[in-house]
């Protein structure tokens, strides 16, 4: 499958024909366990934590789309990040990313900084802070490229330079790029992790996550951590994402196009500070995004120009198209403020010490018609 162009993946990865009926589409396999044809004898299924064939599906199509060699669902994108943090011991240290997402800063921070595992919030494109707090007790980088909410690229390849010379994991988080746009074990990392919530599902009704990897060894210590921590997704939920998947391409593609219209649109209003977006030229990483992505995404973040939270809140009410919620990657277009709310998990100075002001708004860029999406921002800063 891997030798086939990345839309003819999306569309055929992971599905195979029904074997009993020859349906086209994965059939979902609600059940919690599976008749044992021969007693103590080993076979595929057994008991659905451990295995069922509708999240097989899934996790074949996974791993495809990102040249892995094995994958892994998990119930959410949480989830997921949860079972790489157990390969480790107490005693061990991570360095990450300083401009990580805020629900694996809460994670790291308030649950498994108190069983002894040390974490260290560093910016991952700067060689010389990197390797200062490379010891021997690291054991893992953790990436998130491009960055949510400020779009940060990170060199991938650099960073995998930097791990293999020092004997570490790296793992990237490939939400907002998605497999479409970025294929980070393709630059070396060991580990992608996915919040399929977002894009990979792409229509705002299931929660999952995922793990794709290429070593055998590290596929089966990962495995037994989900079969043996049961944070599993349902059939449903695997049904969804693979269906998911199947347009993923479509919308990827109308997701950028709207993006760079929007933001070229924000860039040159006056009620605009600043636009976070990594397709304009002068981007810190622009040039970098051009090397390893194959567009610039679907997230648009700006600051709104001498702006308090109260005015921002207001701004947020005033739009009609762009619903105010969690999350991110749908067909319908998102709006969020970061500093309340994907974020609102982080510490006042390590917001400030990132970006993350009280007048940064984060735009999720749906597949509506671009002119109506930027009408209705244009109407709510004329009523601002």
């Amino acid at each position: 499958m891997n030798t086939y162009k990345l839309d003819t993946k999306m569309i055929h990865a992971g599905i195979v024909p029904d074997a009993l009926t020859g349906a086209i589409m994965t059939p979902i396999y609600q059940t919690s366990t599976f008749v044992q044809v021969c007693p103590g004898q080993p076979q595929d299924y057994n008991y659905s934590r451990s295995a069922n064939p509708t999240r097989k599906a899934l996790e074949d199509a996974l791993a495809s789309l990102e040249n892995g060699t094995q994958a892994l669902a998990f119930s959410s994108g949480v989830a997921a990040i949860d079972a790489v943090i157990r390969l480790l011991e107490s005693g061990d240290e991570v360095i990450a990313s300083d401009k990580i997402y805020g629900g694996s800063y809460r994670l790291f921070t308030t649950i498994y900084q108190k069983f002894g595992i040390r974490f260290h919030f560093v910016n991952l494109n700067d060689p010389d802070e990197v390797n200062a707090h490379i010891n021997p007790a690291t054991k893992l980088i953790w990436a998130e490229s491009p960055s949510n909410p400020l779009l940060t690229i990170t060199d991938l390849v650099a960073l995998t330079t930097l791990a293999k010379k020092n004997n570490l994991l790296l793992c990237v988080d490939n939400t907002f790029a998605s497999p479409y746009l970025q294929n980070p074990i393709d630059f070396g990392a060991d580990i992608i992790v996915h919040s399929a919530t977002k894009y990979l599902g792409g229509h705002s009704d299931v929660l999952l996550g995922a793990l794709v990897l290429k070593e055998e060894e590290l596929y089966k210590k990962l495995h037994a951590i989900q079969n043996s921590c049961g944070a599993v997704p349902g059939p449903q939920d695997c049904f969804l994402v693979l269906r998911g998947i199947k347009t993923l391409h479509l919308r990827m593609q109308r997701h950028c196009e709207n993006a760079e219209k929007i933001a070229r649109f924000l860039h040159q209003h006056p009620l605009v500070e600043k636009v976070f977006w990594c397709g304009f030229e002068d981007h810190p990483g622009f040039e970098l995004a051009k090397r390893q992505m194959r567009g610039f995404g679907g997230v648009v973040s700006f600051t709104l120009a001498e702006a308090d939270v109260q005015k921002v809140f207001r701004f947020l009410s005033l739009v009609k198209l762009f619903s105010v919620a969690e999350g991110l990657g749908g067909v319908e277009s998102l709006i969020n403020h970061p500093a309340t709310m994907s974020h609102s998990s982080l510490p006042a100075e390590q917001k400030l010490k990132i970006g993350i002001a009280d007048n940064l708004i984060r735009l999720s860029i749906g597949v509506e018609h671009a002119d109506d999406l930027i009408q209705d921002l244009g109407l709510a800063f004329e009523q601002l």
